[in-house]
């Protein structure tokens, strides 16, 4: 079997799920590789999303692991036979893996949530914006680069799961570029907000001692609760978070902040008033 160079995140999480099964199952690698008949070489490989797994070797390790959860396993058996090559493969080689690794995760979700601080969420935002933003980064980009991450956003923004978007006002009033780029994004926001599956809602500057608005995140939903993942923006790249701490961390925290916003109806009338000052 050709070893993969280098898995996508959603491989990374399959291979992640088996060990996490074997981890709760007591067994050590070599004890695995015995009981199925394998090598313990193998299993690490597998473990570590460096070769792929048919749908009935997965199905005994389910088994072996004593894992009762039938939806669960029929959940990894769905990942693991998955041949997807989506659009963004064309974008390999001309972006980092991350971004590549995003996209895949979006097209596999069930919703999406995002908390933005700074920023207008990158699936809201026109392109005139998205420039302005990608230009003020750091290394610079040269304008190729910045173009080829402007379409790959473009094409991101086709979502047609529920989506739900937490503002904070500062990210509606900070200027990533200059007064008409702001305007015209504001007005994309409400266009955004208005479609079915699009929730916006905001928080305002003077809400009382409100500190949950202090971190950005997107939480995107997987086939099943406990396959959920937390996507937060690193220097180098996004890091994705899966562990079921980590998941119920987030899950808590954006009920919070979602909790604090204004209602949606609420949140286009300020929206709109943002608009007029401009």
């Amino acid at each position: 079997m050709v070893l993969r160079r280098e898995p996508t995140a959603r491989q990374m999480r399959l291979a992640t799920e088996l060990r996490r099964l074997r981890e709760t199952a007591g067994l050590s690698a070599t004890e695995a590789a015995a009981l199925l008949g394998t090598s313990r070489v193998q299993i690490s490989q597998i473990e570590a999303g460096l070769v792929g797994v048919s749908e009935q070797r997965l199905r005994r390790f389910a088994s072996h692991y004593a894992c009762t959860d039938e939806e669960f396993t029929d959940a990894l058996v769905a990942m693991a036979i998955d041949r997807t090559r989506g659009w963004w493969e064309e974008y390999r080689g001309l972006l980092p893996t991350s971004f590549l690794d995003l996209s895949e995760l979006e097209h596999h979700a069930r919703f999406q949530r995002h908390v933005a601080i700074l920023y207008v969420p990158g699936l809201l935002q026109t392109q005139d914006y998205s420039r302005a933003v990608f230009s003020s980064r750091l290394p610079e980009l040269t304008s190729d680069e910045i173009e080829v991450r402007i379409q790959h956003r473009k094409a991101r923004q086709q979502v047609t799961v529920p989506y739900e978007a937490v503002i904070h006002e500062a990210a509606l009033r900070i200027r990533v570029g200059d007064r008409a780029i702001s305007r015209v994004q504001l007005v994309r926001l409400v266009e955004f907000s208005e479609a079915d599956h699009v929730t916006v809602r905001v928080i305002p500057l003077d809400l009382d001692g409100f500190a949950g608005a202090s971190s950005t995140m997107t939480y995107v939903g997987g086939p099943l609760s406990r396959l959920d993942t937390v996507v937060r923006d690193a220097l180098h790249g996004s890091a994705f978070l899966d562990s079921e701490a980590q998941l119920d961390t987030y899950r808590t925290s954006f009920r919070k902040v979602e909790g604090a916003s204004l209602d949606p109806g609420q949140s286009r009338e300020f929206i709109h008033r943002l608009m007029k000052e401009l």
